[in-house]
């Protein structure tokens, strides 16, 4: 019988060309699972998102006064009767809050079905098309968020200065253009930081998610 050498046998063992232990469809069962993680912490992101929105909304509505500042603001421009306008001005934040709730809650739902659809049963074609619609669906809500603030600071400019008017206010003075620059920062601000936010929490998902979409890309190619 022939001596067992260890020192050959671990040689020849470090020495081995490196062959794949995964054959494809492990590889790209692997890949479902991660995607369906990563998608399922968007899922829950958003419900955390849609809960914070939900008490802050609760909170302003009964407790809190989110349009207290602002009154100070156009107090200051002449406004003399506020009774309208402090009226308005309240319906227009609950349209606000409730609009917000509402696209929340409907993207949850998208995200959710997302999720469901992201299943280790889907055959790779499907799945690489699921994985673009969710990015798309992610990208969509990023989208629709920044316009919400775009339009509600619109058309509390627009609402404003149509209330200063009526009353016969000069809208050309320095107070005025001060006012409406003071309400472009605050919605640039604003947009910037939704931006920054969604970037840095829902952009590192994305960008994982992207690295297992081209992976699975290249696994359709060469099959």
């Amino acid at each position: 019988m022939a001596e067992f050498d260890l020192d050959q046998f671990k040689s020849s063992w470090q020495n081995q060309s490196k062959k794949s232990v995964y054959d494809t469809t492990q590889i790209e069962s692997m890949l479902n699972k991660s995607s369906r993680n990563y998608v399922k912490y968007i899922l829950f992101i958003s419900i955390i998102e849609f809960a914070i929105i939900l008490a802050a909304n609760i909170y302003y509505t009964f407790i809190g006064d989110d349009t207290s500042e602002l009154r100070d603001m156009v107090a200051q421009l002449g406004l003399r009767d506020t009774i309208i306008f402090e009226q308005t001005l309240a319906q227009l934040y609950l349209g606000l809050k409730i609009v917000s709730l509402i696209l929340t809650a409907t993207f949850v739902y998208f995200f959710y079905k997302n999720y469901r659809k992201i299943s280790v049963e889907a055959n790779l074609r499907r799945l690489i098309l699921q994985i673009i619609r969710f990015k798309k669906t992610v990208q969509l809500f990023i989208l629709a968020n920044i316009i919400l603030v775009i339009t509600f600071t619109i058309i509390l400019g627009a609402f404003t200065l149509m209330i200063l008017s009526n009353q016969h206010i000069d809208l050309a003075t320095p107070g005025i253009r001060n006012f409406i620059i003071a309400l472009v920062m605050m919605m640039g601000i604003s947009v910037l930081l939704i931006w920054i936010y969604y970037r840095l929490v829902y952009g590192f998902i994305l960008r994982r998610l992207a690295k297992n979409l081209h992976q699975l890309q290249k696994i359709e190619q060469q099959n």
